[in-house]
């Protein structure tokens, strides 16, 4: 009752912070033209304002998308307030491994550095489907899509570091909705990937956003073992009205929102904790960690699993490989 209390008051907490906090406001002050970020998800929502905020600080930015006329226009409402903003629009569709692999390809093409990494696009898949290589679409672009592009970034992240002294960071951004799921991850991923009729959109996102949590925690920790200079936070934004429902408009959704309004977020506050986690200085020494309203929160008991988070890790290593399937142990389609 207390933290509802808090929330609703916007009460700061041991960072300064609070969930009344801006985007703008964490970030006041604070000098990024050394930074190179990409952003998913950027085209809209939390990302276009996690965008905005970060190119206005100086920021130069990669924004990846599938829908290029979105990002265009992205690039041109950021220009038109940030004049002189340095902003790179690319190609990629997070639901395709070989996207993902050409994305990164042009990328490294452009010789530039990267310091900032922000895993920020989300999907909500109402219906079954399945990706172009047979993962379940919500796993295959919030999280697997993710895991590939971090995984491919990570030597250049490493390197700029290295070569700038510049701390790289990686944020991933995840939802508390990841404490609804309970159960075998990757288990309940082959069933729903096999069996439409097991499908459960919400459940599906749920364990999506589990799995950002996890790998955030795998991730921190190879980090620190190989003595990189690059951390790796997750992030709850909060609950904010997005284009991430725009499947489900109607009285319905917006019954639900109008009855949880006192506790919706605007979108500059939703990208508070995102911007706050990307660039604090406080936080260079922390990494693995969870976050929301500004500070640092607790995942699920199963989001604080390292024996899960690791077993995810070794499934996902083979999911973007040629035989994506072999994970749970389903047939690859091409044979």
């Amino acid at each position: 009752m207390l933290e509802t209390v808090k929330y609703l008051l916007g009460s700061a907490g041991p960072s300064g912070y609070g969930s009344k906090s801006t985007a703008e406001q964490v970030t006041d002050r604070r000098d990024l033209r050394s930074i190179t970020a990409i952003i998913t998800g950027a085209t809209s929502g939390i990302g276009a304002e996690t965008a905005r905020v970060l190119a206005k600080r100086g920021a130069r930015l990669v924004l990846p998308a599938r829908n290029l006329k979105a990002a265009e226009d992205a690039r041109a409402r950021i220009a038109s307030e940030c004049p002189g903003s340095e902003i790179v629009v690319m190609a990629l569709d997070l639901s395709s491994l070989a996207s993902i692999r050409s994305f990164v390809a042009e990328f490294e093409s452009l010789d530039l550095p990267l310091n900032l990494l922000i895993n920020n696009a989300g999907k909500f898949a109402h219906n079954h489907a399945i990706s172009e290589d047979g993962i379940e679409m919500t796993f295959a672009t919030n999280y697997l899509g993710h895991f590939l592009l971090t995984k491919l970034l990570l030597n250049k992240m490493v390197e700029t570091a290295r070569a700038t002294g510049v701390q790289g960071r990686i944020v991933n951004v995840s939802s508390t909705i990841h404490g609804w799921f309970s159960g075998d991850v990757i288990g309940h991923l082959g069933l729903i990937t096999r069996d439409k009729s097991q499908y459960d959109a919400t459940r599906a996102y749920a364990l999506s956003k589990l799995a950002n949590v996890l790998h955030t925690r795998e991730l921190a920790r190879r980090l620190k073992q190989m003595e990189a200079n690059v951390t790796a936070n997750c992030v709850h934004p909060g609950i904010v009205r997005t284009r991430l429902t725009r499947e489900r408009e109607g009285f319905v959704t917006d019954l639900v929102f109008f009855l949880a309004s006192k506790l919706l977020k605007t979108i500059p506050q939703a990208a508070a904790t995102t911007c706050y986690v990307a660039t604090r200085p406080r936080l260079s020494n922390t990494s693995g960690k969870y976050f929301s309203d500004c500070n640092e929160a607790s995942p699920s008991k199963l989001g604080s699993s390292s024996l899960e988070a690791s077993r995810l890790w070794s499934a996902s290593e083979i999911m973007v490989s040629r035989d994506p399937k072999a994970a749970f142990g389903l047939p690859d389609p091409s044979h």
